[in-house]
């Protein structure tokens, strides 16, 4: 995906983020995000939004105190068109940035600041609203009702496997190897995960790389099976190794701060 190709996805999946949190109901619960609200939900993504531009616009004030942004989301008469203004404002910076935009990055493996940004606040909004469909079917979003294509779902893939995931603050971590192949049936993308005592490594193969048949777990599904499942948004990854499976979501969680 380029950077247009993120922004598109970026406002198509605040749309979906506004509409379901509107049926939903601000005091509904979210039952992705154990304790939240949709109130509370709004207010962390448009908080999220709006660190995001003062990133791309260089506004210290914005970048240094960002939970004055989740103050005024929880106090806001109408959280949701304050998630939707957010949100715009962000597409708004990002196509106003310069191609050689300087800015603060924090993955590994990134691009540059500009592109990050863009695809950052593309998932993390894409993810969000697979939150509040959550709390408007009042249970696990499926890949299906979550409507994230196929291309949206492998770049949310390679950002968590090869972005997040080789963090030294990730906690995916066994004190013997294990090579964890993530195996999409309808792309030809994959990725083998090595877990192990330091922070996880991550490569990129074809879906009929031979390496993947040596690898000691497998966990396959569709590309949005697996980035909303390895997300900690869905339960539709199949596995031959459900211990290892749940010990993913246990600390493959990734929180703000």
């Amino acid at each position: 995906m380029d950077l247009s190709a993120h922004v598109t996805a970026l406002a198509e999946a605040t749309g979906r983020f506004a509409r379901d949190a509107q049926a939903a109901g601000l005091d509904a619960r979210v039952p992705t995000c154990p304790g939240w609200s949709v109130r509370d939900l709004i207010a962390h993504q448009g908080m999220v939004h709006r660190w995001a531009t003062a990133q791309v616009l260089g506004n210290s004030a914005g970048i240094e105190v960002p939970a004055a942004f989740e103050e005024e989301g929880l106090a806001h008469a109408d959280p949701v068109s304050w998630l939707v203004e957010g949100s715009s404002a962000l597409i708004a910076a990002l196509a106003a940035a310069p191609a050689d935009l300087e800015a603060f990055v924090f993955l590994a493996d990134a691009p540059a600041p500009r592109e990050f940004w863009a695809r950052r606040q593309c998932h993390e909004t894409t993810i969000h609203a697979a939150d509040a469909l959550s709390a408007r079917i009042g249970g696990m979003p499926s890949a299906r009702l979550s409507e994230v294509s196929s291309p949206v779902a492998v770049d949310g893939l390679d950002e968590l496997l090869t972005g997040f995931l080789p963090r030294p603050k990730s906690k995916l971590r066994t004190q013997q190897p294990v090579r964890v192949a993530v195996r999409p049936t309808d792309v030809d993308r994959a990725w083998i995960v090595e877990v192990r005592a330091e922070q996880p490594a991550a490569t990129r193969h074809t879906a009929e790389a031979v390496e993947l048949d040596d690898a000691d777990v497998t966990f396959r599904g569709t590309a949005a099976d697996l980035c909303l499942g390895l997300w900690n948004r869905g339960d539709e990854v199949t596995t031959d190794d459900e211990a290892m499976l749940a010990r993913w979501r246990e600390l493959a969680r990734v929180t703000w701060g």
